[in-house]
């Protein structure tokens, strides 16, 4: 047996205070072993987190550039005089209703020569958008003095030949496997060499309302719908939720009372956002009649849902604020509500924005409680006040989600792009704000 140096021969045995030394060696390298595993663990962890939303945002990103693009095709369009305007009174409002449908059948048989089947013509007609005519309208309507020359106007397609113009179909598929016909692929390759096809940023897209023809859809209606709602919920959170955590924070006596008031705004920021909506189902709707899917019922339940955060960051930012400052406002004489409304008010001003911002925020990407009061409806037209019926990016997101025709895949991925535009601006001003006048005591 071989005898370690403990017990060799002429080795002299170890002193307490050299087990000791031995021993906390041996923790302080097992702890920092420890430490480093743990600083490793943790960056994996966020390398994990990172490549899922790198994986995320290169989905919606792959998927959503093509919705901001739209097809057009190029139809030197003859404006007619006779079909427009015979009586050559250029007035607007017979200009508007002319029919120039006829027009525009005329230019497409110029375009794409030889097709004389009725079954061909429609599909050639249904080459371009629905309700074709609105581009041609709009031209007349901006030019009249160009009535009775050619002039080349640029019509959308429809959305199966913009998702076959995107590569959306592949041209080896058999003809049952995809939505557009070999006819108009051999169509759609005589326009391309003749420069009569473009795929150009779609102004539909931040111009229009919802359609039920992806090519038409937009979101402007959407768009406008949660900027309304969100101006609701802010005149309505922000002063209720600034002076409730003044009250509460500085003037209400701690007992049991204000005890359970906190415990219950605490509470209120962990629940469900729909119960928020079933809230306003039942008293905004049903009780006070209130008008359904308008931007102030959806403001105000959007409100309530909001109000608990932004009681709790205002609160937080008071509490920031130094007792030495209110200290000093309470030697020169200054009551309790000079002192919180001139100098600890101002203080945790900012703090304070921050959170209404980060509230807002949050309520722009609800969903849930806004299907509950009936926002999920089909709003064609933008609204133009509180009271018109709207919807908002979200719900505009979850309606394009649900539709068969496969070109509301790259408008909702588009959708998704803009709203994730507005929360990153959103999050960018709260910390803007808190970095440029936030003070460090």
């Amino acid at each position: 047996m071989t005898d370690t140096p403990a017990t060799r021969p002429g080795t002299p045995p170890k002193t307490p205070e050299e087990h000791l030394f031995e021993d906390t060696k041996l923790h302080l390298f097992r702890r920092y072993a420890a430490e480093r595993r743990f600083r490793l663990y943790g960056q994996i962890a966020i390398m994990v987190a990172l490549g899922m939303l790198g994986v995320m945002l290169f989905t919606i990103v792959g998927n959503g550039w093509k919705g901001f693009l739209q097809t057009y095709v190029a139809l030197d369009v003859y404006l007619d005089p006779a079909k427009i305007d015979p009586a050559g009174a250029r007035d607007e409002a017979k200009l508007r209703n002319a029919d120039y449908l006829p027009l525009i059948k005329d230019a497409l048989d110029e375009a794409v020569p030889g097709v004389t089947e009725r079954a061909e013509r429609r599909l050639l007609t249904g080459f371009l958008r629905n309700n074709p005519t609105v581009p041609v309208r709009d031209f007349v309507l901006e030019n009249p003095h160009l009535i009775g020359t050619t002039q080349r106007i640029w019509i959308a397609t429809s959305d199966d030949i913009d998702v076959f113009a995107k590569g959306g179909y592949d041209r080896a598929m058999p003809e049952g496997d995809r939505r557009i016909k070999d006819i108009e692929i051999a169509w759609y390759d005589m326009l391309w060499n003749a420069g009569r096809i473009e795929v150009r940023f779609s102004d539909v897209l931040f111009s229009a309302g919802d359609s039920r023809e992806p090519e038409n859809a937009g979101l402007l209606g959407a768009i406008m719908g949660s900027v309304f709602t969100l101006l609701v919920c802010l005149i309505i959170t922000l002063p209720i939720g600034v002076l409730a955590a003044i009250y509460l924070e500085e003037f209400a006596p701690k007992n049991r009372i204000s005890d359970f008031i906190e415990v219950n705004i605490n509470n209120l920021a962990a629940v469900p956002s729909i119960v928020f909506g079933l809230l306003g189902l039942a008293i905004f709707l049903q009780f006070f009649g209130m008008p359904r899917s308008a931007p102030v019922v959806g403001g105000t339940v959007l409100a309530l849902l909001v109000l608990p955060t932004i009681i709790i960051s205002a609160r937080a930012a008071l509490k920031a604020v130094p007792p030495s400052i209110r200290e000093a406002a309470r030697g020169v004489g200054a009551s309790e509500l000079q002192v919180v409304t001139h100098h600890v008010l101002p203080l945790a001003m900012p703090g304070i924005m921050t959170g209404t911002i980060i509230g807002m925020a949050h309520a722009l990407g609800e969903t849930a409680p806004l299907l509950m009061i009936g926002m999920v409806a089909f709003i064609v037209n933008v609204p133009e006040g509180f009271t018109d019926s709207a919807t908002v990016l979200p719900v505009q997101i979850f309606l394009w989600s649900d539709s068969p025709e496969r070109a509301f895949v790259a408008k909702t991925s588009a959708a998704i792009m803009v709203l994730l535009g507005f929360l990153i601006l959103m999050n960018l001003a709260a910390i803007m704000i808190r970095r440029r006048f936030e003070r460090r005591w």
